[in-house]
């Protein structure tokens, strides 16, 4: 009887605690400010668990048991609300040319986020001997 309690109180504590991991934000991500340009990740998830218990004895009369609690979560990127003054436009992000549409509707996102080239000196380089 042990074992069934236990399994109970771990389903309880992990259901009691979902609604803190599955939040607004998990659906709908924090905005992202590039220059005048907003994006807004739109994000699904998939979330699974199982538990399972079991008993049993052998021919010398010893008992055994065990339980288990098993638990998945899945988080995918699906769009970004790109907005930009007055213009609001929804991209998927699968898609042949979901990247193109994003630089095209942020043209400075690129040069932002990209590091910036340190550009080589000839008076740097050292020769083998």
């Amino acid at each position: 009887m042990e074992n069934n309690s236990s399994i109970k109180e771990n389903v309880d504590s992990l259901f009691s605690n979902l609604e803190k991991f599955l939040k607004t934000e998990t659906v709908v991500g924090e905005p992202i400010v590039v220059g005048e340009t907003t994006l807004v990740p739109i994000i699904s998830v998939a979330f699974g668990c199982g538990t399972g218990n079991g008993q049993g004895g052998d021919k010398k009369e010893s008992q055994g048991g065990g339980s288990g609690l098993g638990v998945a979560a899945k988080i995918t990127p699906n769009a970004i609300v790109v907005i930009k003054g007055d213009k609001v436009n929804l991209l998927p992000v699968s898609g042949k040319n979901s990247l193109d549409n994003l630089i095209d509707l942020v043209p400075g996102i690129v040069s932002k986020i990209k590091p910036k080239k340190v550009e080589k000196n000839s008076s740097n380089i050292k020769k083998a001997d």
